[in-house]
């Protein structure tokens, strides 16, 4: 593995002086918020992990990632959620980095900037998303084809959902993330996302699940396909996020955001988001998802709130 330098990290909006701002940033990914429409426990395996199976698409909403080539390895984080990233060392960027430097000899690896704009332990894949903006960084500066194997297996070895976030598309995520399906469509769906501030551990969640090793959880087969909005809203409904009920027990609060978002007009869905705490609220009309979003921001105003669409 290439050697580096302990990596240094800054947090909150102020700027800090790097070696990569005053060069110039060579190179830069964002990193979208990954929104589970659909979440499916299928059973809990003998080694203690779950399979799933989950419709996943991408929003309007990103962590920016730049970096700048060098011999050493530097993360530095800022930004208005960066306060809540944590340990610098336990980065998934640095992770991703060195499960890539471990399978692609003399690997140039630099300075990383993280930009970070989404909310943390909420739900939305943000920290996968920021290590696979990283692979594709490293990929880029390093002339690695996109479709090297090696960049999937550091995926894979990175986390469970960093594999599905590698390519950003909408698609199908099974197993524990290692499976997925051919890009699908997805119209671009007006979407608020609304998370009340709270942080619910994913092992947390799936532990209040009880389920036993090789039990089943009963659901229906993935995949709505609908072209128009309306179309795809409906067939949605007949789905649900596994989830979203041991998620409730944890943090209550996360009732509340669905209610606030099934009430506001013109939403036609509301559900949570992977293990959450973030809720998604899918609407027919941008404006209608712009003024309910408004809306939530004034009567919450610690929540985090954003009217955003799906990437089509």
């Amino acid at each position: 593995m290439t050697p580096h330098r302990p990596p240094t990290q800054s947090t909150g909006n102020q700027a800090t002086t790097t070696a990569a701002d005053r060069a110039g940033c060579a190179a830069r990914e964002l990193a979208p918020a990954k929104i589970n429409l659909t979440l499916r426990v299928v059973g809990r395996r003998n080694d203690g992990y779950h399979d799933i199976e989950s419709l996943v698409a991408f929003a309007g909403l990103a962590d920016d990632l730049s970096l700048t080539p060098g011999s050493n390895l530097e993360l530095v984080v800022r930004g208005p959620t960066a306060a809540s990233v944590g340990a610098i060392a336990d980065n998934l960027v640095l992770k991703a980095a060195h499960a890539l430097a471990d399978r692609v000899t003399g690997l140039t690896v630099g300075s990383f900037v993280l930009s970070k704009r989404l909310p943390v332990a909420a739900g939305l894949g943000g920290g996968s998303s920021d290590a696979a903006a990283a692979l594709r960084l490293l990929a880029r500066v390093n002339r690695l084809a996109s479709d090297d194997e090696r960049l999937m297996q550091a995926a894979q070895a990175t986390g469970a959902d960093v594999p599905v976030c590698l390519d950003p598309r909408p698609r199908v995520m099974g197993g524990i993330g290692d499976i997925l399906s051919s890009p699908l469509e997805v119209p671009p769906v007006p979407t608020v996302l609304a998370n009340p501030g709270v942080m619910v551990a994913t092992k947390d969640v799936f532990k209040s699940l009880r389920l036993r090793s090789t039990s089943i959880s009963v659901g229906s087969p993935v995949v709505p396909r609908a072209k128009a909005v309306s179309d795809f809203i409906g067939a949605l409904a007949s789905f649900s996020n596994d989830l979203e009920a041991p998620a409730i027990e944890l943090a209550p609060v996360i009732a509340d955001v669905l209610a606030a978002l099934r009430s506001s007009p013109g939403c036609g869905l509301a559900r949570m988001s992977g293990s959450g705490a973030t809720c998604f609220g899918l609407f027919e009309r941008a404006r209608s998802a712009a003024v309910a979003a408004a809306k939530l921001r004034a009567e919450h105003p610690s929540w985090w709130v954003r009217a955003t669409a799906l990437a089509a």
